[in-house]
């Protein structure tokens, strides 16, 4: 029931101010762990982290009180004592007063073992991997202009590097994206339209950059005014290495009719 339910939810996503539903697909991929754990927000992957650890120590403790006299020195029933027990035995720190004390409780404790072991070692992982990940740390303009530049109207945005060091033979891509266009026989659809940069590349990028789109004939904004420029948004894509950890950045910002002035 849960599973159908989760299914039934419609995905989206956010492209600029307009949600995009995406039909047939789950709104959670079970089958992809490892990329939705890492697309979590920190609060709720230590609170997974911690429910998880608190779930299965709680499961081995039930397990453990199967077996009245299975914990030597624990209290007969006590689940507080087979919790802690559980605790010690995950974590691998060595038994103290408590200890197994039949070969049930001994096989139940080598399975608890081998589970803490596997799971600190993922949970590690996965830590591992969300402090490595590369964040490009880049500043992007709130708003972007339209200023004549050689006497022709521009299309302006700017770029800033946050951090201080350099970036490494950056690149930029800009792309007219209509939301809504209607094809002849009456379907609706996403055209993209690649729009031709006066500069797309850089050796480096150390503080700011100003990308520039001249409107001339061949522009998709040519001919539009700012009323027929709500269906359309403007993404910027930025690639870099970043010269420190030589990880290659990637960011993006995207433009809304009300964001160009």
């Amino acid at each position: 029931m849960i599973k159908a339910a989760l299914h039934k939810q419609t995905p989206q996503i956010k492209i600029g101010n307009t949600k995009v539903s995406r039909l047939g697909l789950p709104r959670y991929n079970w089958h992809d762990l490892y990329h939705l754990t890492l697309t979590l927000s920190w609060t709720v992957f230590f609170a997974v982290i911690i429910a998880v650890y608190l779930g299965a120590n709680t499961l081995f403790a039930l397990a453990y009180l199967v077996d009245d006299n299975g914990i030597r020195n624990a209290r007969p029933g006590s689940f507080s004592d087979a919790f802690f027990f559980s605790v010690e035995t995950m974590a691998t720190v060595g038994y103290g007063i408590m200890s197994p004390n039949s070969l049930y409780s001994h096989i139940v404790s080598m399975t608890e073992v081998l589970t803490g072991m596997l799971g600190f070692a993922m949970s590690t992982g996965l830590m591992f991997a969300r402090f490595s990940r590369p964040r490009p740390c880049l500043l992007f303009s709130d708003v972007a202009v339209i200023y004549p530049f050689n006497g022709v109207p521009t299309f302006m945005i700017r770029v800033a590097n946050k951090r201080h060091d350099l970036i490494i033979d950056p690149a930029v891509r800009m792309s007219f994206l209509l939301l809504n266009e209607v094809s002849k026989a009456g379907d609706n659809f996403l055209r993209c339209h690649d729009l031709k940069l006066i500069r797309d590349r850089a050796p480096d990028l150390a503080l700011s950059w100003t990308v520039m789109h001249v409107i001339d004939e061949s522009s998709p904004f040519y001919g539009h005014t700012a009323e027929t420029l709500n269906d359309y948004t403007i993404i910027v894509s930025f690639s870099g290495l970043n010269e420190t950890m030589l990880q290659a950045l990637h960011a993006h910002k995207v433009y809304n009719a009300a964001d160009i002035r």
